[in-house]
């Protein structure tokens, strides 16, 4: 996987699709306690449509590359790091895709900086004052030290327990692969400084007080946005979903019948589809000025 020099330490990145392009390029943003990993089946078929795309391996805590101490990882930190990753990279009319905390991270970045975005695509994810919703808030709250990071994860080296309902199986409606969720596991049970980056962007979402002002300024955002979201997903319910479409400019709302949270596993073929037919055929020309 390739890296990139980024402030504050490397990152590494996976793209897919056709360099030469002609159409805006995809930039995918994962969520908490996973890593890129999670779009690889939708970049692929995003590929095969002709859309260059890139999964940045975010520091929220199955990274394998720790941020130097300095580093912001507030949610807009974080944001700013997609964004400083966008620019490095030369990209403009970009479309950003964010699911689960990564949502709420797409949403910030809109909110500093809309420059080189062109459109956005939400899937099931924080938004408002659900920023964790229950019963994530109290998972959080226990990560916001790297003391105890290892003892709770601990058990994660388990398939059975990862894929249970005390696992990542509470999220998808859809068999895991014990290789994937292995690899987003390991990272906290292993690296102190991934538990440190982890514990510093939980205790700034449990401090943050800024979300909801966040979503509801995406009526400034002249883009159009995409939901694509799952109705069976007990956290991030549609409703969300219906508050973001009424609070955007531009806005359509495709449902997922019975679909979760990571519904970039649960349907990814599908996903791509919506993008496919979301993204225009040449990126958009820059106006002089």
């Amino acid at each position: 996987m390739p890296t990139i020099d980024l402030p504050h330490g490397k990152l590494r990145y996976r793209a897919a699709g056709p360099e030469d392009s002609k159409r805006p390029p995809v930039v995918f943003i994962h969520g908490f306690l996973v890593s890129n990993t999670l779009w690889s089946k939708t970049a692929d078929a995003l590929a095969e449509a002709g859309i260059r795309s890139y999964a940045p391996d975010l520091p929220l805590g199955s990274h394998s590359l720790p941020l130097d101490d300095s580093a912001d990882q507030t949610p807009r930190g974080v944001a700013r790091r997609v964004l400083a990753f966008i620019e490095a990279m030369g990209l403009d009319d970009v479309t950003i895709v964010g699911n689960d905390s990564g949502g709420a991270i797409s949403q910030f970045l809109i909110d500093t900086d809309s420059s080189r975005v062109g459109r956005l695509v939400l899937t099931n994810c924080d938004a408002f004052d659900e920023f964790p919703p229950a019963p994530f808030d109290t998972i959080f709250k226990s990560f916001k030290k790297p003391g105890p990071i290892r003892a709770l994860m601990a058990p994660m080296r388990s398939t059975k327990i990862r894929h249970s309902p005390a696992g990542y199986g509470l999220l998808v409606g859809k068999p895991l692969d014990a290789e994937q969720t292995r690899a987003w596991a390991e990272p906290c049970i292993t690296d102190a400084g991934v538990r440190k980056d982890a514990a510093k962007f939980v205790t700034a979402v449990d401090a943050d007080e800024e979300m909801n002002g966040v979503s509801e300024r995406l009526s400034e955002f002249d883009g159009p946005l995409l939901l694509v979201w799952g109705n069976g997903d007990r956290f991030f319910k549609v409703e969300l979903a219906r508050r973001l479409a009424a609070t955007a400019k531009d806005a359509k709302l495709v449902e997922i019948e019975g679909g979760k949270t990571f519904i970039p596993l649960d349907e990814p073929e599908r996903l791509a589809a919506e993008i496919d037919g979301f993204v225009p055929a040449t990126v958009a020309e820059k106006t002089a000025g």
